[in-house]
């Protein structure tokens, strides 16, 4: 009963804890000391998942695992931590991507070794702690608290131009951030409490909900991030570590859309409704235009990252098309929508995950740890098992059937459909433009003679290389081909978050 009442405490803070033991080994002497802890930390949080897991009823769209604890009185600010559908699938796949950062920087990572291994872990615990939170303030200080770790990452860890991504990153998620606390403290005026579910089926005036709606929607567009607030995420995951682009790309854009799910849509639900056309034209731009820019793309991580921009456009437009839809279809169209988006939020951890992943051991194996496409060719016949994985991965990120990137495309395209031909039409260019800039840079990268002599010195990924690759692997297809295991999560919080978040007399 203990471990069940404190199970999310125990994630959000041994991670922490963890990260101040392994501080405590001090510098790069003890190394292997410091590699070891994070590794041992990073497994036990993933393991605290199996019991979440099996202990979770998915057929109630309550919080569960709760915990309630009075932090500051006066204010009424809870320590207050639960779960349902949507937090569940969000935790677990932060432990599993924890788990998979920490295993790959005992490889990559030589210097400042015990200082990288506490960032990610307290990274970790921060993320856990967004996810869970259920009071308002403590979701908002766990949102600002993970900041400063990914800032340090791209900051101590980065490529040559990484204080410049740091600063712009950390602007940009920040100043978007206060809006969304101005929002929160609104909210707090009108019932005197922070408890998230209380801010649902409000009554406000219509500009009062558009209000809300923009200022959550600087604070969450910029984490998606949604064009035109976009630009600084191709910098941050250039110049950022390996490590640090996955999280980037697995967890943080994810926090954009979980608000969205959490935040904008059922607490302001006729202004979701009113600005949905608005919201679905940038979903659009960014699956179109921002697949263009990738196509062009000389270095491998930017390409990447703008895929990310891309694929992740998908899952905003899964969330806001279910306001057309309902008009036009019925209401398991739409959940389908809204699970079309979670589900894309999952496997775009999988496939972008491993491909930045992938870049970071290309890099680090090449003498100049180059990214640009041009400084490789015939990658394949120095290091056949990583091509084979990497091809996985590039058919995951254009969609192939069978693998996880098809499943939340093709629900969100199939439920467009039923709303608006148009939208369907324009979002399914993806599955060519997808095709387009990630099969070329294979082609270019992995395939045809080797033409470079820096290529010929390179070498195929050793053990630790391969069970992160295996264990996205596993991810990529048991997500592509038995979704039916994340879904079954998901149908009655998402049914609930829908009826929160469609307004009276719209369906």
């Amino acid at each position: 009963m203990v471990l069940h009442t404190s199970l999310l405490s125990m994630m959000v803070w041994l991670p922490v804890l963890g990260a101040v033991g392994v501080l405590a080994t001090g510098d790069d002497a003890r190394a292997g000391t410091a590699r070891t802890i994070a590794v041992m930390v990073a497994l036990a949080n993933m393991l605290l998942s199996i019991p979440l897991y099996l202990g979770f009823d998915p057929g109630s769209y309550q919080m569960q695992f709760q915990e309630d604890h009075l932090w500051i009185p006066i204010f009424q600010i809870h320590y207050a931590l639960g779960v349902d559908g949507l937090s569940l699938a969000m935790v677990i796949l932060t432990n599993f991507t924890g788990l998979l950062v920490i295993f790959a920087g005992c490889h990559a990572i030589k210097v400042r070794v015990a200082q990288y291994m506490a960032a990610f872990l307290i990274m970790q615990g921060m993320m856990i702690g967004v996810f869970a939170a259920t009071d308002a303030i403590l979701f908002y200080v766990f949102w600002e608290g993970m900041l400063i770790p990914m800032y340090l990452s791209i900051g101590m860890w980065g490529s040559a131009n990484r204080s410049y991504a740091s600063i712009k990153f950390f602007l940009y998620t920040f100043l978007g951030s206060i809006l969304m606390l101005v929002a929160l403290l609104y909210l707090y005026t009108q019932t005197g409490v922070f408890d998230i579910a209380h801010y649902y089926g409000l009554t406000l005036d219509p500009w009062i909900e558009k209000l809300l709606f923009v200022a959550f929607l600087f604070a969450f567009a910029v984490k998606v991030p949604m064009v035109p607030l976009h630009t600084w995420l191709p910098d941050a995951h250039t110049e950022a570590p390996a490590g640090g682009s996955v999280v980037l790309a697995a967890l943080m854009l994810k926090l954009g859309v979980y608000g969205f799910l959490r935040f904008s849509m059922p607490i302001a639900p006729h202004a979701s409704d009113a600005l949905s056309w608005f919201m679905i034209a940038l979903s659009l731009i960014a699956i179109v235009y921002i697949g263009l820019i990738a196509i062009v793309q000389a270095d491998m991580k930017k390409l990447i990252a703008y895929s990310s921009i891309s694929h992740m456009g998908f899952a905003t437009l899964g969330c806001f098309m279910i306001y057309q839809i309902v008009r036009h279809a019925t209401l398991s169209d739409a959940a389908m929508s809204m699970e079309g988006a979670i589900i894309q939020m999952i496997a775009h951890a999988f496939g972008s995950g491993a491909m930045f992943l992938g870049v970071g051991m290309l890099a680090d194996r090449h003498p100049t740890h180059s990214r640009r496409i041009s400084d490789y060719g015939g990658i394949a016949s120095r290091m056949p098992v990583f091509a084979a994985f990497f091809m996985l991965f590039a058919m995951s990120n254009v969609g192939l059937p069978g693998t996880a990137g098809f499943v939340g495309e093709f629900m969100i395209i199939m439920s467009a459909y039923q709303g608006h031909f148009l939208v369907a039409l324009i979002a399914a260019t993806t599955l060519v433009l997808a095709a387009s800039y990630t099969l070329w840079m294979y082609k270019r990268v992995f395939f045809g003679p080797v033409t470079q002599p820096e290529v010929m010195k390179m070498t195929d990924i050793h053990w630790v290389e391969k069970l992160n690759y295996a264990l996205l692997a596993a991810g990529v297809f048991w997500l592509g081909l038995y979704p039916e295991s994340v879904l079954n999560l998901l149908h009655v919080t998402v049914g609930h978050l829908l009826a929160l978040s469609l307004p009276a007399g719209v369906v």
